[in-house]
């Protein structure tokens, strides 16, 4: 363990892996990886499904690799894909236990903000992804050096992931997390790294800038193959014309070539290979007339009618709980309990791609999974066998015979897609599809969509891929289901958030040079001299309602008090900034 290092760019180092390597059997996850984490780093881990990603966050998390050093008395605060509660203590018991040095007003308030506003419920009674949101809200609560987040926004829906989002945004402290959501990439991280074929690539940028410079080292790795075959088949020639090694100088080359020619070929990365399965889809699709839901006596949400198209792109959007799900259900005819009619045409065939991995054997092995559904498909391209689909998912022969229990979250997802595939559909329903997929696969997957022959109906929480996909939404609200033309930046401004950071910061710049060339105004004296005693108000402010938090156990009291706080919090920030732009002015 090393004491906190300054690396003389004004940050310190948090963690240092050196060397760090590590298999599984006979498969190389990590490959002689180095990485330094510092003090201002928000970085996200990329890479294809299997590739190692969770496993490094848990080495890391673990403190027990020697090729990891860590900062003296290094807080760490993880989320990970999978969490254990005891199930007899109640949520609020529960977090309390987990973050010990949490007060109970900032428990009650963060739980809250997540949607597990019944605190006295027993884990026992929480749904995986209530859990998964009492998890993120521990990791949250736990002040810390670094926060390391395994798919976060799992199980959020899209106003929570908003507030996720301006939480990290705002945080000033180091973050790790490995995440699928394109707009967390774009807007949170400073640096991705990318895990390939067991090395890191490091890249200081966000998602879109990324993108490019991927690009770019792969051609140039390329570019750089191709030198290297090119020299080694014209040094080849030289070989083999008979030319003794006699001289140092000749040694010299043959030790070269000798040394080029044992560098690995660079191997071609495989990806998803999507292919046309649908089948005919007949004038008749599907229509909901008057369709409604109660649950336990209230409402789900009311009478609402919707005649889907051909080739209809139909994301639906609401809160955790308002019922998108549950029509889902409906729909595929799996829930026949409810009021109105749906009626379904006679060419229809659903592919239902539900949450999770559905109920897999552990034990079954990946090629007769597939079987179950279907020896063969017929294609655009002909007749494919079920072990030619695997292979085209990224499941190769050798691997086919693999028990689905030595799969990762990612490949298991991958697979339970292939099957849903399988049955050659015209609709499908997805429900949260970008669930534990990693980009790679979700961008093949969004260009299978957009040329896919049928209708779709998605659940997403995932707004880049429902901006990408969609052409319409059926929103849920205060248990009314409304119709609403375009994807979901047309909805709500999600696309402002950079652009403002951005721009305020540009903004200060500018102020900062003014202020340099300039003296005090009369009435900027004045507010500098009242400015401390309002800063002081602000701060005392924020203390009463700490207190009356402590002493409140009414939800809406909480909420009502929470925003107050983040009002006043945000003023007193403002003020801050003021107070120091004032000071520069006056001090010239």
């Amino acid at each position: 363990m090393f004491n906190f290092i300054y690396n003389g760019n004004g940050d310190f180092m948090l963690i240092n892996i050196s060397d760090l390597s590590y298999r599984i059997g006979d498969r190389t996850l990590l490959d002689h990886i180095n990485l330094i984490i510092e003090e201002k780093d928000k970085v996200a881990l990329v890479g294809l499904n299997g590739a190692g990603k969770s496993t490094l966050l848990k080495l890391i998390v673990s403190r027990n690799e020697k090729s990891i050093t860590y900062g003296k008395d290094l807080s760490i605060s993880y989320l990970p894909q999978n969490s254990s509660f005891d199930d007899e203590l109640t949520i609020f018991k529960q977090a309390k236990l987990l973050a010990p040095k949490s007060k109970d007003y900032e428990i009650s308030s963060t739980l809250n903000k997540f949607k597990l506003t019944n605190h006295e419920d027993k884990i026992k009674i929480l749904s995986g992804g209530q859990k998964k949101r009492l998890a993120l809200s521990i990791a949250l609560l736990n002040e810390c050096d670094l926060l390391i987040l395994d798919e976060p926004t799992n199980h959020l829906d899209t106003t929570m992931i908003e507030y996720l989002e301006k939480y990290l945004i705002k945080r000033n402290k180091a973050l790790l997390m490995i995440t699928h959501d394109r707009y967390f990439l774009e807007r949170i991280t400073n640096k991705i790294v990318e895990i390939d074929r067991g090395h890191l690539y490091e890249y200081n940028a966000n998602y879109s800038a990324f993108i490019e410079m991927k690009a770019k080292r792969e051609q140039d790795a390329l570019n750089q193959e191709y030198k290297r075959k090119q020299f080694l088949k014209k040094e080849l020639e030289w070989v083999r014309a008979g030319v003794q090694a006699r001289t140092t100088k000749r040694k010299s080359r043959l030790q070269q070539f000798e040394k080029l020619s044992q560098i690995e070929d660079i191997q071609n990365v495989e990806s998803v290979k999507m292919i046309n399965t649908s089948s005919r889809l007949g004038k008749k699709t599907i229509t909901l007339e008057n369709v409604s839901k109660v649950y336990d006596g209230t409402p789900l949400f009311h009478p609402f009618s919707y005649q889907f198209k051909r080739f209809d792109r139909i994301g639906i959007l609401g809160e955790n709980g308002s019922g998108k799900t549950t029509l889902m259900n409906m729909i595929a005819q799996l829930d026949q309990d409810y009021e109105g009619t749906i009626s379904i045409g006679e060419t229809i065939r659903f592919g239902y791609f539900k949450q999770g991995v559905e109920d897999m054997n552990p034990s079954m092995r990946i090629i007769d999974y597939i079987k179950e559904t279907s020896d063969f498909l017929e294609t655009s391209e002909g007749t494919l066998t079920a072990s030619a689909m695997c292979e085209r998912f990224l499941f190769d022969k050798s691997m086919q015979f693999t028990r689905i229990e030595r799969l990762s979250g990612g490949e298991k997802r991958r697979l339970y897609l292939l099957k849903v595939l399988m049955g050659a559909p015209n609709v499908l329903l997805l429900d949260e599809p970008t669930n534990d997929l990693d980009i790679d696969t979700l961008n093949i997957l969004e260009d299978y969509l957009e040329s896919f022959k049928g209708i779709i109906i998605t659940v997403s929480h995932d707004r880049y891929f429902l901006d990408k996909i969609v052409d319409g939404l059926l929103v849920f609200k205060d248990h009314y289901v409304t119709y609403v033309n375009g994807g979901y930046s047309s909805q709500i401004d999600i696309t402002s958030t950079k652009e403002k950071k951005e721009s305020k910061k540009e903004a200060y710049r500018e102020t900062k040079k003014q202020n340099q060339k300039r003296r005090l105004t009369w009435a900027e004296k004045k507010e500098l001299e009242s400015i401390d005693d309002v800063i002081l108000d602000l701060e005392n402010d924020i203390k009463k309602i700490d207190e009356e938090m402590q002493t409140t156990t009414e939800f809406e009291k909480l909420d009502e008090l929470s925003s107050l706080r983040q009002e006043k919090e945000q003023e007193l920030e403002e003020k801050n900034e003021r107070y120091l732009e004032l000071l520069e002015i006056e001090e010239g």
